[in-house]
């Protein structure tokens, strides 16, 4: 069982940059794929990026070149760097993990993903 919780969500402007953290409980962090999804108000959750355990990493088309994921093991957390930030990035940011079997693995289907945070708040005005 993994629990997660987000933070760093806001209210910023077009162009603006953000940090979004994901801590994670439990000691077999390492061994999860981890992924950050959005949801827009009346709009399905959509994948924005994932990372394998061992680094790894792939960012939808939509904000490739402006988010970044990273992950550190040794803190139980992934993060999302999001630069050049739009009015249409803003969404309720979730963090997501699944247990794979090897390192490599990245997972961007939100149906393989069995642990959820509870969301944070991104707002982007223009």
């Amino acid at each position: 069982q993994v629990q997660l919780v987000e933070s760093g969500g806001g209210l910023v402007q077009a162009g603006d940059s953000l940090r979004l953290s994901c801590a994670a409980s439990g000691r077999t962090f390492s061994t999860y794929a981890m992924g950050w999804f959005r949801q827009a108000p009346g709009k399905e959750r959509d994948f924005v990026a994932a990372i394998s355990w061992s680094g790894g990493n792939y960012c939808a088309d939509s904000v490739k070149g402006r988010f970044t994921i990273s992950r550190d093991n040794a803190k139980n957390t992934v993060y999302l760097q999001m630069n050049s930030l739009k009015p249409d990035d803003t969404a309720v940011y979730y963090c997501a993990a699944v247990f794979v079997r090897f390192s490599s693995q990245i997972k961007t289907d939100k149906s393989e993903y069995p642990y959820w945070g509870q969301g944070t708040q991104v707002t982007v005005s223009s």
